[in-house]
């Protein structure tokens, strides 16, 4: 494809408003791009504006030379360049999309995502090199002006809004800000999100939009330990992502089990079969519990540390522990014949046997830790060194608890 038969197709595709075709003509990985390289051997914009500037109608004109200076970088893997001639080629698509309706949307979600790329490419390229490259930070700055231009649109007709776009954007833009550890900046969007009542439902929107960005607003409820915020959006996002995601699949899932396990419902070996890199991760911990083994249980808290700090994971974890000591507990009183006074010392010698060097007072303490928490039912008579323990449902299930995560 020659430089004058792409102008001559954006022009057609913009007159008949197929975002689609748009986007693919926007598109540096598009066959047409390497034709334009080709053609161009090393083009500049002043060479190229001369040439062809005011063949289609404005900002095309424009948009169409600037792409060139995109796939002519691209294809000479110089990632620092493109993504400064893409920042530029969406800067001059704004002009268009301010002003018309969501048709555009196809090529805005396209050119932000190649923006992305290109960043992260950037950015890993300079790394690499040892230079200093805030690309994905710009990058988010970027998507957070697509999102302001999505919102700001109370002319267009509903059914073709440009705020139809909104939650494809919200969740590109805190992709960006958890990939550079920005992740403060997303309270911004999100309130502004909240504070505009004109937005249509987000059950109305694509379920990939939805999934998004529920997977997004549950990993920064889990962040902010708000646990039972972060498990209803995850197990919302993981139930309405397409069966053969499966890698996004296993990203939920990675925050989703820790927290269900916290709440007592532990992954059937079924579940863990379909994902083995959760399986090698999560089994020690779950076969641990299971057992009441504290000892297996810090056993795989040391092994994991380093991979459950990275996730984000290990405090998690960590409080999931006293699902062991509930576990250990639990089988003093099976080996007490479930009677309703167990000495303490008996959950003392439990601890050391388990390889938990502890004092017998420590051990109380554990115990009434353990009955506070609902764990168990009943008391501690601290005179006699007596636990007293309810006649029906001494150890009630774990699921049964209410609110579990508030005593966290």
């Amino acid at each position: 494809m020659t430089f004058s038969t792409f102008l001559a197709q954006l022009g057609e595709t913009v007159q008949a408003e197929n975002g689609p075709n748009l986007a693919y003509l926007l598109r540096p990985t598009s066959p047409h791009g390497k034709d334009l390289v080709k053609e161009f051997r090393n083009p500049t914009r002043d060479f190229l504006a001369a040439h062809y500037g005011g063949s289609i109608e404005s900002p095309w004109d424009e948009i169409a030379i600037q792409y060139v200076l995109v796939t002519s970088h691209v294809a000479r893997k110089r990632p620092g360049e493109a993504f400064k001639e893409q920042s530029q080629l969406i800067s001059q698509f704004f002009r268009y999309f301010t002003t018309n309706t969501g048709w555009t949307l196809p090529a805005l979600f396209s050119m932000l995502r190649d923006l992305r790329d290109l960043a992260f490419d950037a950015d890993f390229h300079a790394k690499y090199n040892g230079q200093k490259s805030e690309c994905m930070e710009s990058a988010a700055s970027v998507v957070a002006k697509a999102f302001s231009n999505c919102m700001t649109d109370r002319t267009s007709p509903p059914a073709n809004s440009r705020k139809w776009g909104i939650y494809y954007i919200v969740g590109l833009v805190l992709k960006c800000y958890f990939r550079v550890k920005r992740i403060s900046l997303s309270k911004s969007i999100l309130r502004a999100l909240n504070a505009n009542p004109d937005i249509p439902a987000l059950s109305a929107y694509p379920r990939s939009h939805q999934v998004t960005y529920r997977y997004y607003l549950g990993m920064l409820s889990f962040l902010n330990e708000d646990y039972a915020k972060a498990e209803q959006e995850l197990t919302l996002a993981f139930y309405h992502c397409h069966r053969e995601a499966h890698s996004n699949q296993e990203r939920i899932l990675m925050c989703l089990i820790p927290l269900r396990i916290l709440r007592g419902h532990l992954p059937s070996q079924e579940l863990m079969q379909r994902f083995p890199v959760l399986e090698e991760l999560f089994t020690p911990f779950i076969a641990a519990i299971r057992a009441g083994d504290i000892s297996a249980y810090d056993a795989a808290l040391d092994k994991w540390e380093r991979r459950l700090v990275e996730l984000n994971l290990w405090l998690t974890l960590e409080k999931a522990r006293e699902l062991c000591i509930r576990g250990l507990f639990r089988r003093v009183w099976v080996a007490a014949q479930k009677g309703t006074r167990i000495p303490v010392s008996m959950f003392h010698c439990s601890l050391r046997i388990s390889g938990i060097d502890v004092a017998q007072d420590e051990a109380e303490c554990l115990v009434a830790n353990m009955i506070y928490k609902g764990y168990m039912r009943g008391y501690i008579s601290h005179e006699k060194q007596m636990v007293v323990l309810a006649s029906t449902n001494a150890f009630p299930k774990l699921a049964d608890r209410l609110a579990p995560y508030t005593l966290l």
